[in-house]
C-alpha cells in the first residue's frame, strides 16, 4: 500500500503530461493526414491531366517526384535525424542508446514527410507521425521537469499516439508501444500511453473525421476447415517477410556504396524512377492506401495487374526508403500484404475451387497482418492494427493462426525484426538527436541513410 501511495502522485503527473502531449500530436498528426489526403488528390489530378497531354507528358510526374525527393532529402541534410521512419530512433531512445528527439525535428519531419509522400514515393505516413509524437512527448517531458527515465517513456508513449493517429487505430497504437518499443507493461508506461493515445485520436478525428481507414463490406468468416490453408499462407508469408527485410537493407547498402554521390542526387534518381512508375500506373507508387482499398473492395483488380503491382511495389518500397527522405514502412507493407493475400486466394481457388464465401477479402486482410508480423515482429500489434483499420473481426482466428505462423518462420529463417536492424544502422552511423549538420553535409553523401 505505501508503494502505491508513493507511485500515485508521479503517475498522475505523467498522465497530465501525456494528456497535453497527446492533444498536441493529435492535431499535428491530424493536420499531417489532412494535408496528405489533399496532396494525394492533387497527384491523381496531375496524372489525369498528364494523360491528356500530347507528346512526352509522362516526363512531368518523373520531374515532380524527383524534385519532391530532392527537396525532402535537402531537409534531411539540415536535420539528419529526420531521415527514414524514425521508429528505430524512438526505440533507441527508449533503450537509453540515443538522446530524445529535439522539437526542431517536428517541422523537418512534417514538411519533409509531406513532400516525399505527397510526391508519390512508396513510404508510409506513420513514420513521421510516430517520430513527431516522440518529439512532442520529449519536449513536454522537458518542460515538466521529468527525470531521464520518465522522459524516455513519455516520448515512447506519445510516439505510440502518433501511430494511433496515423491509422485511426487507438488500441493498435497502444499495443505498438507495449509490444514493439517498450516491450513492457508497467503501469508507468501503460496508463500514460492510454491517456496519450485517447487524447490524440480524439483530437485527430476533429480534423479528419471518424471512421476506419478502410471501408470493408461484410466479410463472412471462412470455414474452420480452411484453417490449414491460412496456416500454410502464414508460413509462406514468413519467408516473404524475411526477403522483404533483406530487400530494405540491401537497398540501403547499395545506395551507401555510392558515397561519392551527394545524397540529394541519389534521392532525385530514386524519385525519378518512382515518377516513371507513376506515369505508367498511379497504383504502382504512393503510400498504398488506394491499392489496399481496391483489393479490399473484392475483385476490383485483374489478377495479372495484382501480380504486377505486387512485384513492382516489392522493389519500389525498399528503393523509396533508401532515398533517405522522411517516411515509414508500415503503410506500404500493409498494401503489399493485401496484394499478396489476393494472389494467394486466387491460387487457393485454383486448387480448391468453389470456396464459399470467396476468400479474396479475407485472405487480403490476413495478408496485411501476417506480412506486418513477419517484418516488424510485433504480431499482436499487427492483428489489432488491421482489425481496427478494416473494422473487421470475422477473420480473427485465421489472422491469429497465419500471423503466428509467419512470425515463427521469420524467426526460424534468421530474419531479425526490421527495426532492430535499422536501429543498429542508425547507431553505427552516429545519428541521434544531438547530430547536427556539419561542413561534410555540403559535400558528397557519407552513407548515413537510415
Amino acid at each position: 500500500m505505501p508503494a502505491s501511495k508513493n507511485l500515485s502522485p508521479g503517475l498522475v503527473r505523467l498522465c497530465v503530461v501525456a494528456l497535453i502531449a497527446g492533444v498536441i500530436i493529435g492535431f499535428i498528426g491530424g493536420g499531417f493526414r489532412w494535408c496528405l489526403s489533399h496532396l494525394d488528390r492533387w497527384r491523381a489530378d496531375m496524372l489525369d491531366w498528364v494523360n491528356t497531354l500530347p507528346g512526352p507528358g509522362w516526363l512531368i510526374p518523373i520531374v515532380v517526384t524527383a524534385a519532391g525527393a530532392i527537396a525532402a532529402a535537402a531537409i534531411v541534410r539540415a536535420m539528419p535525424l529526420a531521415s527514414g521512419s524514425g521508429i528505430q530512433h524512438v526505440e533507441a531512445v527508449q533503450r537509453g542508446e540515443a538522446s530524445p528527439p529535439p522539437l526542431l525535428l517536428l517541422p523537418a519531419k512534417f514538411v519533409g514527410g509531406l513532400i516525399a509522400i505527397g510526391a508519390g514515393l512508396v513510404l508510409g505516413r506513420e513514420g513521421p507521425t510516430v517520430h513527431m509524437g516522440a518529439a512532442v512527448g520529449a519536449a513536454a517531458a522537458r518542460q515538466a521537469g521529468l527525470d531521464d527515465r520518465d522522459a524516455r517513456e513519455m516520448q515512447t508513449s506519445v510516439g505510440g499516439a502518433g501511430l494511433a493517429v496515423a491509422f485511426s487505430a487507438p488500441i493498435g497504437g497502444a499495443l505498438f508501444v507495449l509490444e514493439e518499443v517498450a516491450k513492457s507493461a508497467r503501469m508507468r508506461i501503460v496508463i500514460p500511453t492510454l491517456v496519450a493515445v485517447a487524447a490524440a485520436v480524439a483530437c485527430s478525428r476533429l480534423v479528419i473525421g471518424d471512421g476506419s481507414d478502410f471501408h470493408v463490406g461484410a466479410v463472412d468468416p471462412p470455414s474452420i476447415v480452411l484453417l490449414p490453408v491460412f496456416i500454410v499462407f502464414g508460413l509462406v508469408t514468413g519467408v516473404m517477410g524475411g526477403v522483404y527485410s533483406r530487400m530494405i537493407l540491401g537497398a540501403l547498402d547499395l545506395v551507401a556504396r555510392f558515397d561519392h554521390v551527394p545524397v540529394v542526387v541519389k534521392a532525385g534518381i530514386a524519385g525519378a524512377i518512382i515518377g516513371a512508375l507513376l506515369a505508367i500506373d498511379p497504383l504502382t507508387a504512393g503510400g498504398g492506401d488506394t491499392v489496399a482499398q481496391k483489393v479490399l473492395d473484392g475483385g476490383g483488380l485483374a489478377l495479372p495487374l495484382v501480380a504486377a503491382l505486387f512485384l513492382i511495389r516489392f522493389i519500389a518500397g525498399p528503393l523509396s526508403y533508401a532515398a533517405a527522405t522522411p517516411g515509414g514502412l508500415f503503410a506500404p507493407l500493409l498494401a503489399l500484404g493485401a496484394l499478396w493475400g489476393m494472389l494467394f486466394a486466387a491460387l487457393t481457388d485454383a486448387v480448391l475451387p468453389g470456396q464459399q464465401p470467396p476468400l479474396t477479402v479475407a485472405m487480403a486482410i490476413v495478408g496485411m497482418s501476417a506480412l506486418f508480423g513477419a517484418v516488424v515482429r510485433a504480431p499482436v500489434t499487427g492483428v489489432v492494427l488491421v482489425m481496427e483499420m478494416t473494422a473487421t473481426t470475422t477473420v480473427t482466428v485465421p489472422m491469429l493462426a497465419a500471423t503466428a505462423a509467419a512470425v515463427l518462420v521469420a524467426q526460424l529463417v534468421g530474419s531479425p525484426p526490421i527495426y532492430d536492424l535499422l536501429r543498429e544502422r542508425m547507431l553505427a552511423s552516429g545519428i541521434d538527436s544531438s547530430a547536427a549538420p556539419s561542413s561534410a553535409d555540403d559535400g558528397p553523401d557519407t552513407g548515413r541513410n537510415t
